[in-house]
């Protein structure tokens, strides 16, 4: 990390020395600008950047919302689909914080309303509550962000996703989008114009649906509804949001070497035909299925008491679904003696317990059969082939093959309320604004998991409807407050603030079946301190800014899920983050560059039961966590979008990191003093240590060193179009650094036009061709410890919009 240190103490010495002269010109506060949405972001205290209608373009209407920020500077949205429809292969890396299946890193909110935590199991993205036709821009907060931001989760970065508001015209929109992979979307939207005194509103329907890209058996389907109302009543501005989005995805697997990769870099080794062979049907893709249901409202009100702003907001969240797998055995769980297996039967359900052994073929009397003696398996795939007893050749004609279909089922409720305050004053000659305020948090998330019996395991992956086993049943009940206070004073030359702030956490685990596994933790937070400057120097629209946050994510209730987790060994994660940068804007070309450097320490990990030789389907928690040590991250994140001609516009974003693990850890949490010593620990089979997890100086799995972007845009008259291509660096998939995964070039392409004052009441009709990944580039997508995802081929998609 010294090279960027030398560099940012050389740009900002050379800097320090220049004048204030136009401070006047630009001291008027943009913090809150919105009607005017630029790439280069807000003039603040810390790196940020949002998302343009030209990135807008880039994705087709199909695709999640996420992707819309993929080219904005240190920011790397990965998605196993083509369109975005696997959450399970979602990952987002800002400066080296990431979202993945293993770790939640990144702040997420709707409208500034907290999205809740954003895991696989009971939390949810961004994605989940808005149609990316209801997009109105993502802020990115890349490293300090804002005081007032709410999560668990924000270490390093949020991104606020915002809604469009309700024109004061009525109107009608009608969108039909078809794409590659058996995708199409029909969105329609209604704008009612004024339907009572300063009350406008508008309501939105979609449903669309694709398949995988690799084989076109997935059946993915998403529906969407969506309202909001914007209203003023005397003083007070009024907002409301509803979203129900109810979503079936069919997931793609890992890919656990790069010689597996090299094989055949478009198959991931789930499987698109039923054979009969529950060791083989395991792989059967829409066996692999994630089902979710979100339910988002909130009501905003915002006025003014005297000299100071109140913003306040209620909102309520209810999320619910399950995700399935297909073991390819029954859970032996009741001694039924010589009757043959209960578990055959539907509406024998055991609650609780253990597993006795499995079963994996019987004869006609529901007794199992042990495979023939000396039997060697034939069986060649998945994970490196079965033992005997999976093998139908290994046992006698006439044997019956068993297998389950395992429901994890999720539920979870969140009620919260924010309050804001700020406050307009004068400091003898200077302005001082004094913003304060809390958000207060209540959920409760729900979760058991249950195995169904496959009716025939023969013919197909339809299961019995009552469970014969639910293997287990718990709740988390979690409370959060956090409260900030945030002082700013203008001295003409600079605006200067100091904050701080504190989290208030309370996590349990209720054992429904047994209450000796209840456990309870306080997950406070320190004060977290923060402070920044702006500061106007030398050219009217040049700024210098630095900022200095310390963050903080709690204990999730995840990390409480097994029963035999100690708590004595899990720390809440924190990080601290420096910005310094400078930002130009004006007219025609904006600019931006940033130096930040973050520490981040007791850092959580999840350990998924799903490896390269296998699923632990009886596994009672989806995995397991523990502090894994801290990471040191650094570097550079430079933007500019320009107008080249009155038709042509460029934006560019260059991201130069490194982040490195700064302790050997091993899998039990150990920390070690060289990697020797490690090693050494493993070998020992007297120790309970297998694996390490840190290796110190390595860089952190998933993260490149170098992202590049170049987007060129154009317009004329009724016409546009645009390509942008982006260009990230090799990864390491292993915390040895030994195995990495090549960089890739991707370009999304867009051309398209429209027709205005068509008649019949029709005001415009607009056609766009999008192509993502022109040039079907063969990539590795999203990272996990020692595997990736495939990332997805090109893919077209055109939409057809009609407004009325």
């Amino acid at each position: 990390m010294t090279r960027y240190h030398l560099i940012a103490l050389s740009v900002l010495a050379g800097l320090s020395g220049t004048s204030n002269s136009h401070a006047e010109a630009i001291a008027e506060d943009k913090s809150n600008e919105i009607e005017e949405i630029t790439v280069v972001g807000r003039s603040v205290s810390y790196a940020n950047n949002a998302a343009s209608d030209d990135m807008q373009k880039q994705q087709a209407n199909l695709s999640s919302v996420l992707a819309v920020v993929d080219n904005l500077p240190g920011v790397l949205i990965n998605e196993g689909d083509t369109f975005g429809a696997d959450d399970w292969s979602t990952s987002i890396v800002i400066r080296g914080f990431q979202v993945n299946l293993n770790e939640q890193q990144i702040g997420m909110t709707v409208d500034g309303i907290a999205n809740g935590n954003s895991n696989y199991g009971g939390g949810a993205k961004a994605n989940r509550y808005i149609d990316t036709e209801n997009l109105q821009t993502i802020e990115v907060s890349q490293g300090t962000s804002d005081i007032a931001s709410r999560s668990h989760e924000a270490l390093g970065g949020t991104l606020n996703f915002t809604t469009i508001n309700p024109s004061e015209e009525e109107g009608f929109v009608a969108s039909v989008t078809a794409g590659e992979f058996d995708a199409s979307k029909y969105y329609v939207r209604y704008d009612t114009g004024e339907i009572l005194k300063d009350t406008y509103a508008w309501i939105s329907l979609s449903t669309q649906e694709s398949s995988d890209f690799m084989d076109q058996v997935a059946e993915n389907t998403r529906d969407h509804l969506a309202l909001k109302v914007t209203s003023m009543v005397e003083n007070v501005a009024l907002t409301g949001y509803v979203s129900y989005d109810d979503t079936h995805e069919e997931n793609y697997q890992r890919i656990y070497s790069l010689e597996q990769y090299a094989q055949n870099p478009d198959w991931d080794q789930l499987t698109s035909e039923w054979t009969g062979i529950p060791y083989q049907d395991q792989s059967y893709r829409r066996g692999w299925s994630t089902l979710r249901e979100n339910l988002l409202a909130y009501l905003k009100a915002e006025f003014s008491v005297g000299a100071v702003d109140i913003s306040t907001s209620a909102y309520y969240h209810e999320n619910e679904g399950r995700g399935d797998w297909v073991p390819p055995y029954l859970v032996d769980v009741k001694d039924d003696g010589t009757e043959g297996h209960s578990e055959l039967v539907n509406g024998n359900t055991v609650y609780g317990g253990s597993a006795l052994g499995n079963i994996y073929f019987v004869d006609r009397d529901g007794m199992q059969l042990s495979p023939i003696a000396g039997c060697e398996s034939s069986i060649t795939f998945p994970y490196g082939g079965a033992g005997a007893e999976y093998d139908p050749s290994c046992h006698e004609q006439g044997a019956i093959p068993v297998g389950s279909y395992r429901h994890t089922h999720y539920n979870k409720e969140r009620i919260g309320f924010n309050a804001d305050g700020i406050w307009y004053a004068k400091l003898g000659e200077f302005d001082n604004t004094l913003r304060f305020g809390l958000w207060w948090e209540d959920y409760e998330r729900d979760e058991y998991r249950d195995w169904h019996k496959i009716t025939d395991s023969a013919i197909g992956y339809d299961f019995n409807n009552s469970p014969y086993w639910v293997q287990y049943d718990r709740s988390f009940p979690v409370d959060t407050l956090m409260y900030y206070v945030e002082d700013e004073i203008d001295f003409g030359v600079a605006k200067v603030r100091l904050g701080a702030k504190r989290f208030n956490v309370d996590i349990a685990k209720n054992d429904n079946f047994d209450s000796a596994n209840n456990l309870e933790v306080n997950s406070d937070s320190d004060t977290l301190f923060s402070a920044g400057f702006v500061a106007p120097i030398a050219v009217d629209g040049l700024e210098l800014f630095a900022g200095y946050g310390e963050n903080f994510a709690s204990i999730k209730d995840a990390q409480l899920e097994r029963d035999d987790t100690d708590l004595r060994f899990i720390e809440p994660e924190t990080a601290e983050n420096i910005d310094v940068g400078l930002r130009y804007s004006s007219a025609k070309f904006n600019a931006n560059i940033t130096y930040y450097t973050i520490e981040f320490n007791n850092r959580i990990q999840f350990t998924s039961n799903e490896t390269a030789s296998g699923i632990d389907f009886l596994e009672a928690a989806a995995g397991g966590y523990r502090n894994v040590g801290g990471i040191e991250s650094s570097g550079f994140e430079m933007s500019a979008d320009f107008a080249i001609t009155d038709n042509l516009t460029v934006f560019t974003s260059l991201t130069l990191s490194e982040s490195e693990y700064i302790e050997t850890i091993g899998g039990t949490g150990t920390q070690y003093d060289s990697l020797a010593s490690a090693q050494a620990a493993i070998a020992d089979t007297t120790n309970a240590e297998s694996s390490l997890v840190a290796v110190k100086g390595n860089t952190v799995i998933g993260t490149p060193d170098t992202m590049a972007v170049i987007s060129l845009d154009w317009s004329k008259n009724n016409y546009f179009a645009g390509i942008s291509t982006k260009y990230v660096d090799s990864r390491f998939i292993d915390i040895y650094n030994t195995a990495e995964v090549d960089d890739y070039l991707v370009s999304d392409l867009y051309i398209g036009g429209y027709i205005s004052n068509i008649g019949q009441g029709m005001e415009e009709l607009e056609v766009r061709l999008t192509v993502n990944n022109v040039l079907d580039e063969d990539y590795a997508s999203t990272i996990a410890p020692n595997a990736f995802w495939i990332g997805a081929p090109r893919a077209v998609a055109i939409n057809a919009r009609l407004t009325f």
